[in-house]
């Protein structure tokens, strides 16, 4: 099971991202970290454990009020051995600003994606992670075969549970269950309501190889200790 720290961006400072209801996110002030920016919560979670992957979603630029392009740069430059997921809305990939970096991956979001736009991800090469985006009322969003048509998706696939994240209410086990029973090919990532280390365990047992983390990050349900402890589980003995 690898566990993927999440960075929420608005308006220049980490927020806290609850249920999908984006114009009230505000900013992070945790037990992990006292301030908002995006370096001092990088360095907080990297304290933590020695992650290598974490998750950015630009909630300006998925919004369409702005982006945080020359931000996300910065942080490309100053991480070179980490990689960042990046998720920023419509991406096009002629127009993308930051593919020079080799630690940045986009991450396409289904609901930035209607059907006049879905032959454009061919563009992509398949070199990116797919959000399949659920809304809080559980309606897929955007074009609907992206959640059926196979042949758009790349190896690592985002059910991204809106309704679960910064919840408390566990991760959105039935319909993880459910792809990884149906499409038990594709590497499907747990988004939205991880409380603890015991979810860590039961998606893993599931058949979930990675879940994307902030709440529970930053509030010390799991620290560092924790992830030793999954990380140990998830070793072979000699």
């Amino acid at each position: 099971m690898k566990t993927i720290p999440v960075l929420d961006l608005k308006n220049r400072q980490v927020v806290h991202a609850k249920q999908g209801d984006r114009a009230h996110y505000l900013p992070i002030h945790s037990k992990l970290c006292p301030v908002a920016d995006i370096f001092a919560v990088l360095e907080a979670f990297l304290a933590v454990a020695d992650f290598d992957t974490f998750y950015i979603a630009d909630l300006d630029a998925i919004t369409g009020q702005g982006h945080h392009d020359s931000l996300i740069a910065q942080v490309l430059a100053a991480f070179p051995e980490i990689n960042f997921w990046v998720d920023k809305g419509y991406q096009h990939q002629q127009a993308n600003t930051l593919p020079a970096y080799d630690n940045y991956l986009p991450v396409l979001g289904s609901e930035s994606y209607g059907a006049t736009t879905l032959s454009e991800l061919a563009a992509f090469d398949k070199r990116f992670v797919l959000s399949l985006d659920y809304a809080p009322s559980g309606v897929a969003l955007g074009a609907a075969q992206l959640f059926t048509e196979v042949g758009y998706w790349p190896q690592n696939i985002i059910i991204m549970a809106l309704a679960q994240v910064g919840s408390g209410l566990g991760p959105d086990w039935a319909r993880l269950k459910t792809y990884c029973a149906a499409y038990p090919d594709y590497n499907f990532i747990a988004a939205g309501g991880v409380r603890h280390l015991g979810d860590l365990r039961a998606l893993s047992d599931m058949g979930v190889r990675c879940a994307l983390v902030a709440s529970a990050l930053h509030s010390g349900a799991i620290g560092r200790g924790e992830l030793l402890n999954l990380r140990q589980k998830n070793t072979p003995a000699n």
